[in-house]
């Protein structure tokens, strides 16, 4: 397993993250036990959660999962970069949602006792709140950092520009700001080349992809397997859509001998900036998949078919100026 920092952090990440989201309603707890497991087995460090997470069991079930796990001991809890998020409602009562400095303090205290830990590595804003001023974020953080409840702070969903107000407006409290921006990133969708990937860049933010498989748009969805048949029903409309990008990507894929989902991941991988790909599970073989990713080494005119076949941009404003 290779290692990178966070960003302009002194923290150590995998360059694969766990995502969560599917542990103790899609994935039983057992099930989610093992594939922690084997997550640290392969080298894996990097684990990522949400508060909200749990859906139809309930929001906080995905870290209470987490919690059980690390309460087996084996320094699990240790080994793991943990983060998790705050913005999602949590009841129905207003101040339960969003980034107040009420909210952030008491999700933060209500996902440590799920999480059955004293800290948290990386506490990040789920999404952006445009009703709260970053002095009032920043003064909530740094009580849970002064606590020792929090190391780091991250962000997800967030445009280019809200990085540089929160970044500034930290740096104006000599507090070390945002270390991690989680976005919606792969071959499919590529917007965030425009204006967050070079933000993070200037300010050390490591980049977090979220989704870079597409949710199985770039897994072989065209193949003939069961599950492709059946993922392609789900998603029809998204797979015509996408059809004839689709059709020469996994030609592509075929002709190198290689996996689709592998393509995909290992493209997000050489991206410039990004920290670590979230790969988000729901059975231990999808897990084991995504491990092989590590192993493929794009060749830069295999880099330049996959532009062809799904065009990016450059960095505003050359992408729409002289």
């Amino acid at each position: 397993m290779e290692y990178t920092h966070l960003g302009r952090s002194g923290l150590s990440v995998s360059r694969l993250c766990l995502g969560t989201m599917n542990f103790g309603w899609r994935t039983e707890e057992a099930d989610s036990h093992a594939v922690m497991d084997r997550a640290h087995d392969a080298g894996i460090n990097f684990f990522d959660t949400a508060n909200v997470y749990g859906f139809e069991a309930g929001k906080g079930r995905t870290e209470e999962v987490l919690g059980t796990w690390f309460a087996q001991g084996g320094e699990r809890r240790e080994r793991t970069v943990l983060a998790t998020k705050v913005y999602g409602g949590m009841s129905d009562w207003p101040n339960d949602t969003f980034l107040s400095a009420r909210n952030i303090v008491r999700a933060c205290d209500a996902s440590l006792r799920r999480l059955q830990t004293d800290w948290i590595d990386l506490y990040q804003f789920h999404h952006v709140d445009l009703a709260t001023p970053w002095e009032e974020i920043w003064q909530a953080c740094e009580t849970l950092v002064a606590q020792g409840k929090v190391l780091y702070v991250g962000s997800s969903n967030h445009a280019a520009w809200q990085l540089a107000a929160a970044n500034e407006a930290a740096a104006r409290r000599h507090f070390l700001g945002l270390v991690s921006e989680q976005s919606h990133y792969n071959l499919l969708t590529r917007h965030v080349e425009l204006e967050v990937l070079p933000a993070a860049k200037h300010y050390g933010i490591g980049v977090i992809p979220w989704s870079p498989l597409a949710q199985g748009l770039l897994a072989g969805v065209l193949g003939d397997q069961e599950g492709d048949r059946r993922h392609q029903q789900r998603n029809r409309e998204r797979v015509e859509q996408h059809r004839p990008a689709l059709q020469a990507f996994e030609d592509a894929c075929r002709e190198w001998g290689l996996a689709p989902a592998d393509v995909a991941l290992a493209w997000v991988l050489h991206q410039d900036g990004v920290t670590a790909p979230i790969v988000g599970p729901r059975t231990m073989e999808q897990f084991e998949g995504s491990l092989a990713a590590l192993d493929v080494t794009l060749e830069q005119a295999q880099l330049d078919r996959l532009d062809e076949v799904f065009p990016g941009y450059r960095a505003a404003p050359m992408e729409y100026a002289w």
